[in-house]
């Protein structure tokens, strides 16, 4: 599920945001799907307050449209959007990466070495991993890097764009040449955080957002 590993609440109005963002992002719920809360809450076993919180903020971030009197639905994805989502996306990430390398702590430096070892399980393995695996892989390498900024606004950007990014990702997925290798780029990003290489790790960061943007041209 695509809920951040140290996410600050689990209240239930965010238990139901992140099990319902998770279905549209990943296509389990179609863009012009129609949501409905009674189906949801007997789903998730949630009360409907909070659906009804999580659908708001779903609508505040263009996920869900809201027509008064005709209900909800998930919202478009529009391939026209990615050159602005990049365009966001490549300052922020870069920015992130570079403020990681130089405010990275303790405990940060662990998890971000344990990531690498696992990065370089997968390259060094003969089995080609699972893509569902590769994909939440990716999704704890940045969300360990935007935790290690230690700066919970600029942690909120970065989430939230990057889940516009792979809403896109998940509609190319299907023809997405070698997966692992998009997934692996990110060990010498890790690896520059790590050494402290703020100017590096802020081009690399860069230039994978970049790269993503050129391959889901090409793919969509």
């Amino acid at each position: 599920m695509l809920v951040p590993e140290h996410a600050p609440s689990t209240s239930l109005s965010d238990q139901a945001y992140y099990l319902l963002r998770d279905r549209i992002v990943t296509l389990r719920l179609p863009p012009g799907a129609l949501v409905n809360e009674r189906d949801l809450m007997e789903e998730f076993g949630l009360g409907r307050t909070p659906i009804r919180e999580a659908l708001r903020r779903l609508a505040d971030e263009d996920l869900v449209e809201v027509y008064p009197r005709r209900g909800i639905q998930v919202g478009p994805i529009d391939v026209g959007d990615l050159g602005a989502i990049s365009e966001v996306r490549v300052e922020l990430e870069g920015f992130a990466a570079r403020l990681a390398a130089r405010r990275a702590n303790a405990d940060d430096r662990d998890d971000l070495r344990a990531l690498l070892d696992e990065i370089e399980t997968i390259a060094a393995g003969d089995d080609e991993p699972d893509e569902l695996q590769l994909i939440h892989l990716d999704q704890r390498i940045h969300r360990l890097i935007y935790r290690a900024v230690h700066n919970p606004f600029l942690e909120a950007a970065l989430d939230r764009y990057y889940v516009l990014a792979l809403r896109l990702w998940f509609l190319a997925l299907d023809r997405v040449p070698r997966l692992e290798d998009a997934v692996g780029e990110h060990g010498e990003l890790l690896r520059t955080i790590l050494d402290g290489d703020e100017a590096t790790a802020e081009a690399i960061a860069r230039d994978h957002v970049i790269g993503f943007e050129q391959q889901i041209r090409q793919l969509l």
